[in-house]
């Protein structure tokens, strides 16, 4: 049996990794600035990482949902405290796609509702529901598109009151930062005015953070930047759990729980809440927020007065980069010339930089003199 083809997949085969370096199995030594797709958050096999995880291996590694699980509480109290949403409450799942589903369902169970409200560019996950509320043809079956859907433009304002104003509004979906999409960043007040609009017409404001959180962007969620906000529905996963799958939505409390209204058999699971907490310790005793703000800000100011570069855009170390040609080559060069990893994007002509919030400011130059190179040696 062989794999079925779903990525177009770079040369390089990794075999060990350690903070952002990653070496493959002739020993070449690669830098990542890409994390996996942002999964990778603290650094690859951290030492408090491993320690976590083994010594709960050692004790009990999985039992379902049907019994006392206290690790999943003293994970929810640790992401309350540190995340400023200690009165919400929290499901755990194992993907970001599960997570935007289940707060999706939520949105619909308590307005009663069927409608959402999406926006353009925006990538949600590759399951049933998630996929109808992503505006990308390409992934949608004829089974998803019976969904109920009215996607805008992001920043259209008019157009989300319009839709609200039709009715049957369940939810309004929106990512902290559009990330696939090349890192677009909601301008001025259109997230509080966002807000606003779904409390006026009583549909539930959903923060999609799957890829935008757990200190990224320098605050705890991107969403956060916006002084006052308060989401019904917030979902996260990739950076929770540093490459172990895990997931999860944190939900106002004034949505009420029920039994049977969701459910999960491996969400939870005593390893990946493990895997989990030590992401939040060690963001916590590392400083990594601050680091993140700081060599993000750092790395943008450099960007913006490289030639070849015509846009920088982003937050933290969520950076999204336009060249004056095609991105496909540049990435190419830098990761088989240079032994560089940067991410793609929506837009042919982006680089996405979402490196380990701990990266250190002489991997960052090292990235910039390479990216120079590349940019000087091929053709716009």
């Amino acid at each position: 049996m062989k794999l079925f083809d779903v990525y177009p997949l770079i040369d390089v085969t990794p075999t060990r990794a350690l903070g952002a370096t990653i070496w493959d199995e002739a020993g070449n030594q690669y830098l990542d600035l890409y994390g996996g797709h942002a999964v990778i958050s603290i650094g690859h096999t951290h030492p408090h990482y491993v320690k976590r995880i083994t010594e709960q291996l050692n004790d009990i590694a999985f039992y379902s949902n049907s019994v006392k699980i206290p690790i999943q509480k003293e994970y929810a109290e640790k992401l309350g405290r540190l995340s400023g949403y200690a009165e919400y409450e929290l499901f755990l799942c194992n993907s970001g796609a599960e997570a935007n589903e289940n707060a999706l369902k939520l949105a619909s169970f308590e307005t009663g509702k069927d409608t959402f409200i999406a926006f353009k560019g925006a990538f949600h996950g590759r399951t049933s529901g998630v996929v109808a509320i992503t505006d990308n043809p390409k992934i949608v079956a004829p089974f998803n598109s019976h969904h109920k859907v009215h996607f805008l433009s992001f920043g259209d304002l008019e157009g989300v009151e319009m839709a609200l104003q039709r009715g049957q509004i369940a939810g309004i979906i929106i990512e902290g930062i559009q990330g696939v999409n090349g890192i677009r960043v909601p301008e001025g007040t259109f997230v509080s005015e966002l807000s606003n609009l779904a409390k006026r017409y009583q549909a539930k404001l959903i923060l999609d953070e799957v890829q935008s959180g757990f200190g990224r962007t320098g605050k705890f969620f991107a969403h956060q930047w916006v002084e006052g906000l308060q989401p019904d529905l917030i979902t996260v996963a990739k950076g929770m759990g540093n490459g172990f799958p895990i997931g999860g939505v944190l939900i106002h409390p004034e949505i009420k729980a029920s039994y049977g209204l969701l459910g999960t058999t491996f969400g939870g699971n005593h390893l990946s809440c493990a895997a989990g907490l030590s992401v939040l310790e060690v963001i916590e005793s590392e400083n990594l927020m601050e680091n993140a703000s700081l060599q993000g800000d750092w790395l943008m100011s450099q960007l913006k007065s490289q030639e070849g570069i015509t846009d920088v855009r982003g937050k933290g170390l969520m950076i999204g980069l336009d060249l004056d040609r095609e991105a496909g080559p540049v990435r190419s060069d830098l990761v088989h010339k240079f032994r560089i990893f940067t991410g793609s994007s929506a837009g042919k002509n982006t680089i996405r930089l979402l490196p380990p919030l701990s990266i250190e400011r002489e991997a960052l130059h090292l990235f910039l003199e390479s990216l120079q190179t590349v940019l000087t040696l091929t053709e716009a």
